[in-house]
């Protein structure tokens, strides 16, 4: 029994002994190779497996599976589509008959036709008798929807009304309301003693016309990115104007036409592209005729080059017509952006 007590009790205190000797002498030190010795950054990594490289080909390629599909849709239905129309425009190309190559031929043939210029100086005014009252009236109409009104809600769902109906159904009513004969513009006309106008055979009058049906359409949709604009800019602004004394024409020309002047730009330059572009309204308005009237007086350049392409089949001088246009929107948007960057520089 004794002989138990003295080996059994005494295990503890011994068992201790190294601990406070190591304490009282520094750190304990371990022998080299043991597994203690080694850091976590040193220890050898586990071989990586194929989860761990498909984890890591999945990482880098997800960004470029993402935008690849748009990509591949821009390059079929945008690149391809421009690079082959550049190509045709260097040949002689009917309609169901091969291509021959004749180099320039095309655009020596564009630049010496006087039908292009008149195309060219149509387009150039129906866009500027559209375009700019189309913006002055979508401003005007952004600043009185951004106030707070009754029913304002329906007045806004109303500005895009116009813009959700075809090109086709609005053009066919207006061109009923321009009737020489029983048309509702020369019946308005008449109380303050007009006689009755040919609006389609007018040059000037035509103009006018097909650039009131490009005005009706698309002032709404641009109030409405102007209103977006005006909801952007801080109300402390206008507070802060209030309080100075300023009115409303003065809060309106010091503070939302400086804070809209980046969407101002953008609907400038998408209105030159539209412009530019005008096709649906003026073949129309002619009764489905690209010939843009007897004289031409409203041919723009859409009509000209489908004209060469689909009533002449000449695919390779509408292919030129394309091309030139296209280079016409880049050297108006750059013009456009330039004015733009010069102005806000100027006054700073």
């Amino acid at each position: 029994m004794v002989s138990h007590r003295t080996t059994a009790g005494p295990a503890p205190e011994v068992a201790a002994l190294p601990a406070v000797a190591a304490s009282s002498a520094g750190p304990a030190v371990t022998p080299p190779g043991s597994s203690t010795s080694r850091s976590p950054s040193s220890a050898p990594l586990p071989p990586r497996g194929w989860r761990h490289r498909l984890f890591h080909v999945e990482r880098r390629a997800a960004p470029y599976a993402y935008v690849a599909p748009f990509f591949l849709v821009f390059g079929a239905f945008g690149l391809f589509p421009l690079v082959y129309t550049a190509w045709i425009s260097l040949h002689d190309y009917q309609l169901g008959s091969d291509m021959s190559w004749i180099g320039l031929d095309n655009y020596r043939w564009l630049f010496t036709n006087p039908l292009f210029y008149n195309a060219l100086w149509t387009t150039f005014t129906i866009g500027v008798i559209s375009t700019v009252p189309q913006l002055l009236l979508a401003l005007g109409l952004a600043h009185l929807l951004n106030y707070s009104m009754r029913v304002r809600t329906f007045f806004r769902v109303s500005m895009i009304m116009p813009y959700a109906t075809s090109v086709a159904a609005s053009t066919l009513v207006f061109a009923q309301l321009f009737g020489r004969d029983n048309g509702f513009a020369n019946w308005i006309l008449s109380w303050f003693g007009i006689g009755a106008i040919d609006w389609r055979n007018g040059n000037w009058t035509a103009q006018i016309a097909i650039s009131i049906i490009v005005t009706w359409r698309w002032t709404g949709y641009n109030a409405l990115i102007y209103l977006a604009g005006m909801q952007s800019i801080s109300q402390d602004l206008y507070e802060a104007a209030a309080i100075d004394g300023a009115s409303r024409w003065q809060q309106f020309r010091h503070v939302t036409l400086p804070g809209l002047r980046p969407t101002i730009l953008f609907t400038i330059v998408v209105s030159t592209i539209g412009a530019t572009q005008l096709f649906g309204e003026p073949l129309l308005f002619g009764n489905g005729v690209p010939d843009g009237g007897a004289v031409h007086q409203y041919q723009t350049i859409g009509l000209f080059m489908y004209q060469q392409g689909w009533q002449y089949l000449q695919l390779g001088k509408a292919a030129s017509v394309a091309w030139v246009t296209f280079l016409l929107i880049v050297v108006l948007v750059l013009v456009n952006t330039t004015l733009a960057r010069w102005r806000t520089r100027s006054e700073r």
